[in-house]
């Protein structure tokens, strides 16, 4: 019988020894070494299976760069003789972002006309996960940013368009209460050449003669960090503890078996949960899953002699092995996004469909960087390392458009701007002060009078600058300004259109609101809620006009999206003060823990349209809609809300956009590029009288806006 209802039973007490071998054993060969175009299965298997992996593919220059290395990978793994028609390729979401690239392919041009059928905004993006050769991919949160309507063109084909080859999978969302999808979600568990274009829970695909079974999942806090529309989430509460695990490992499980009810022993769970933690513990909680694609964490697994790009270090061991609650085997993988890495897992199985983890070998194994050095290495062994012409097309057409806003420069910086995912989710960056004072320097030519600006980590997408490590070097990578591209005319140290488009790549409008002083102090006390060890969470703030010091250690506010005012549940912050744009203290808000001005005081704020969401006003209904981040908005006592842009609101004509300066005018009025590019084109552009920025980036025992006090005892 080869169906998973029997495989605890079949389970030999060797895989459980050989599990425990393979987070530990790895082999003394190097990944460059030891490719081998005779490959063959090992032992026991009656089967064996090449999965090549990818997700988080959202960043911005040098995801485009990147590319045509990562289809060559592609292509050359698929040459390995004995694997190559048991190659299965798979994303686990994120497969576009908002941002230059995405709205690049919008430009109608010869080229994209020609690269894209039809040219529109993201479609490069679906071309090029269409020319890898994917079976299947997670829905992740960035493939919904642009809304319900837009995904659905994405995937859709149109005249010469393709759309999308593949299914996207996610079987804890229901698509078809949402109106601009329902038509396209197809049955849960048919073959993925007839859900191409569609939307399912489940699909199949036949890999060298045996059927593979894919599950998709997403992660269930969708709602507060993109545009679901009428997407109906499972489950519908959720937290990262034992409950939380618990619930969402049930809305997955049916999916998961009725595959094994169909007869098909061999599944993979494509799982875009944004942080690793949540894959690991659904990997002890699935039953009769083989493996599970991670994605939307970015986490980096490798072995020990896999050779990673200058600068990166392996979050932990590739792959992760846990054991499932049926006795059998559950591999957890992952690599980093933006093209740099191709995931690879060669791994057994045996005739029940039960996973051989000995058959695990590090020098097939792990992160493949799509580096220069590592395509030659494989063409040295044979390998056809061609990249495939379609990618290369839309590469060509999409960096010709963009090389036009690198040129376009709007100020100069002499230090690097970070905005590393790892940084402007834990601690203060001087990207996320220079956005911050951005928007708060933008909303003061409205009203002089706003005193904080607040702004997401998460909405930072990208770095300003190169990260270098030296040849020859072993220490730390250095990190440096923009380099120069005097082909287009780019200074060194030049901020450009590109820059700001791939950084804030979202391009959020901008809202003012008007809080009381207890008010913000619950706001800030979400803000840091999420903040622990290894934990990236997206709502954690980058502040201009205000500095606080919070406890991480202390008592984390819980609760939903009403605003608690001075009932906080959280204690983690223990003072907050006002402060002038020399960083001066002004007025102290909160002094150890206690208010010492009136919890009453109003303040004007400035924050994102997107974390305002949920905030109603004169000129926005707000409806029933989410607060970005599940920011604690809802039920502010006069919030006074006013939006700067008038696409955001009902009567576009009742916004005067006259604040404005127009030295930028790329982006549109009261967005977050406008209002950045503006700020430099003031502050730092020595054409217009300014100098350049020189605020480096400091460690965060060194942080003043945002102090963390435990960063402070731990570096005394």
């Amino acid at each position: 019988m080869t169906s998973k209802t029997r495989r605890a039973g079949r389970l030999r007490p060797l895989l459980i020894l050989a599990l425990l071998a393979a987070l530990v054993g790895c082999s003394d060969s190097n990944d460059d070494a030891d490719i081998d175009r005779d490959e063959a299965p090992v032992g026991d298997a009656s089967y064996q299976l090449q999965l090549l992996h990818f997700a988080d593919m959202d960043g911005a220059t040098a995801a485009l760069d990147n590319v045509s290395n990562f289809s060559s990978l592609i292509n050359a793994f698929r040459d390995v003789d004995e694997l190559g028609g048991n190659t299965l390729v798979v994303s686990s979401g994120d497969n576009y972002i908002p941002g230059p690239r995405f709205f690049a392919a919008g430009v109608d041009t010869e080229q994209t006309r020609e690269a894209l059928g039809v040219p529109g905004n993201g479609r490069g993006d679906i071309v090029f996960t269409n020319a890898f050769g994917t079976a299947a991919s997670a829905v992740g949160n960035h493939d919904l940013d642009q809304g319900t309507e837009t995904f659905a063109g994405l995937i859709a084909a149109d005249g010469d368009y393709p759309g999308a080859a593949f299914p996207y999978l996610s079987t804890n969302l229901d698509f078809s209460t949402d109106s601009n999808l329902a038509d396209q979600v197809v049955d849960d568990g048919q073959n993925q050449e007839a859900g191409a274009g569609g939307l399912a829970g489940s699909t199949t695909v036949e890999v060298g003669g045996e059927t593979i079974g894919l599950v998709g999942a997403s992660t269930p806090a969708l709602a507060s960090i993109t545009s679901t529309g009428g997407i109906t989430i499972a489950p519908s509460e959720f937290a990262m503890d034992e409950a939380g695990y618990d619930a969402l490992a049930a809305e997955i499980q049916p999916a998961v078996d009725a595959l094994v009810d169909a007869g098909i022993d061999k599944i993979v769970v494509l799982a875009h949960m944004q942080q690793i933690a949540i894959e690991k513990a659904l990997a002890e909680r699935l039953a009769n899953v083989d493996i599970i694609v991670a994605g939307g964490s970015n986490t980096l697994l490798a072995d020990s002699d896999d050779v990673l790009r200058d600068g990166d270090s392996a979050a932990d061991d590739y792959p992760l092995a846990f054991t499932g609650p049926d006795g059998s085997p559950t591999l957890v993988v992952n690599v980093d996004g933006d093209y740099k890495y191709l995931g690879r897992l060669v791994v057994d199985f045996d005739d029940a469909g039960v996973l051989i983890t000995d058959s695990l070998d590090s020098s097939d194994n792990g992160a493949w960087a799509s580096t220069d050095a590592v395509l030659e290495m494989l063409a040295n062994r044979g390998l056809d390392t061609a990249a495939d012409g379609t990618v290369l097309a839309v590469q060509s057409a999409l960096q010709d458009v963009l090389a036009d806003q690198d040129g376009n420069v709007q100020g100069i910086t002499d230090v690097y701007l970070d905005g590393r995912r790892g940084q402007v989710r834990t601690e203060e960056t001087n990207l996320g002060n220079l956005t911050a004072d951005a928007n708060l320097f933008y909303a003061r030519r409205v009203e002089p009078d706003v005193q904080v600006s607040l702004k997401n980590g998460g909405g930072i997408r990208d770095a300003i600058g190169q990260v270098i490590v030296p040849p020859g070097s072993t220490g730390d990578p250095e990190l440096r300004p923009p380099q120069a591209n005097a082909s287009i005319g780019k200074p060194a140290g030049g901020v450009s259109q590109f820059d700001i488009a791939g950084a804030l790549r979202f391009n959020n409008s901008l809202t003012l609101i008007t809080v009381t002083a207890a008010e913000l102090r619950d706001i800030m006390e979400h803000a840091v809620a999420a903040t622990t060890d290894g934990a990236t969470p997206g709502q954690f703030p980058q502040i201009g006009g205000l500095r606080i010091a919070f406890d991480p250690d202390r008592t984390a506010r819980s609760g939903g999206q009403m605003n608690m005012g001075s009932a906080t549940s959280g204690n983690r912050i223990r003072a907050m003060v006002l402060i002038d744009d020399a960083g001066n203290e002004t007025t102290p808000l909160v002094t150890d823990g206690s208010f010492v001005v009136d919890p009453d005081m109003p303040i004007r704020m400035v924050l994102l349209a997107f974390t305002a969401a949920c905030v109603p006003g004169d000129n926005y209904d707000a409806g029933s809609q989410e607060c970005g981040d599940a920011y604690p908005l809802t039920g502010l006592s006069d919030p006074q809300r006013l939006d700067l842009d008038p696409a955001t609101v009902e009567d576009p004509d009742a916004v005067d956009t006259a604040y404005d300066p127009g030295r930028a005018g790329f982006a549109a009025t009261g967005t977050e590029q406008d209002a950045f590019a503006e700020y430099l084109q003031a502050r730092y552009n020595p054409a217009n009288g300014g100098s350049a920025f020189a605020m480096p980036e400091t460690v965060p025992a060194d942080d003043t806006r945002i102090v963390n006090l435990a960063a402070r005892r731990a570096a005394q």
